[in-house]
């Protein structure tokens, strides 16, 4: 179910235990080769696969957010970015506008890095706040966490997704090849590099990537980004289908 084609008395009339999703994404610099779009367009289309399968007539999808944080990208010109706070803030409004409604579950479904901890910690908050109510669900997952497709898929060289890398120009090449600019076989690898692994370290992206992307878009295919999609498709579409299955009790959903 679409909430931008509902009224809002057939909203109404909806068991307040469906699962509310909201596809959170960005519109930021990819580098040389990948339209700044690239991250709500992928996610689209996973969230599109998704509601051609049986589980979505028990799901209400709430339209796509192309704003996300995006802030570490913010050198490179196009990128539109919300600060941290402000974009967690927002998320906090958005579903706490279908928890005033009287809905009890809600599943962030992220396509953006740079919106794992404001989506996580937005979730974190409101439930703080509604602390009493046993009967909520919050979850958040970023589409690419759903499934390991290096474990599971033949060819791919990269073993996480990275940035404008083979994983994300693979599955641009897949459903909108004219958006990747030139020949991807001409960009020049970008070492994903271990930082101050295991620890976190602070970083934009020139510290890590002068023109923009990380990773090696030259082993990006088409017939990988189709066999993506499809992965992440079915790790997005199972982890949604626990959250119709919760027995509104207990810790493990």
């Amino acid at each position: 179910m679409n909430l931008s084609e509902m009224t809002w008395p057939s909203v109404d009339r909806l068991n307040r235990d469906t699962p509310v999703v909201f596809p959170i994404a960005a519109l930021e610099q990819h580098g040389h080769h990948m339209p700044v779009f690239t991250d709500s367009l992928l996610l689209g289309e996973v969230i599109r696969r998704i509601q051609q399968r049986p589980v979505a007539s028990r799901l209400l999808f709430a339209p796509l957010m192309w704003l996300g944080n995006s802030h570490h990208h913010m050198d490179m010109p196009g990128t539109l970015s919300a600060s941290p706070r402000l974009y967690l803030d927002l998320l906090k409004n958005l579903a706490g506008n279908f928890l005033q409604h009287g809905f009890r579950r809600i599943a962030f479904i992220n396509g953006h890095g740079g919106n794992t901890t404001p989506s996580q910690q937005a979730l974190f908050e409101l439930r703080q706040e509604f602390r009493d109510r046993r009967d909520l669900l919050l979850v958040s997952l970023t589409y690419w966490d759903s499934a390991k497709p290096a474990d599971t898929l033949n060819g791919l060289t990269q073993t996480e997704m990275g940035h404008a890398g083979e994983w994300e120009t693979s599955m641009m090449l897949a459903i909108r090849p004219e958006l990747v600019h030139g020949n991807p076989e001409d960009v020049s690898e970008v070492p994903f590099g271990r930082g101050a692994a295991p620890g976190y370290r602070g970083w934009t992206m020139p510290d890590r990537s002068i023109p923009g992307h990380i990773g090696c878009p030259a082993d990006a295919t088409a017939t990988k980004g189709e066999a993506l999609f499809e992965v992440f498709a079915e790790g997005v579409t199972n982890f949604l289908q626990r959250t119709v299955d919760w027995d509104g009790q207990h810790w493990d959903v």
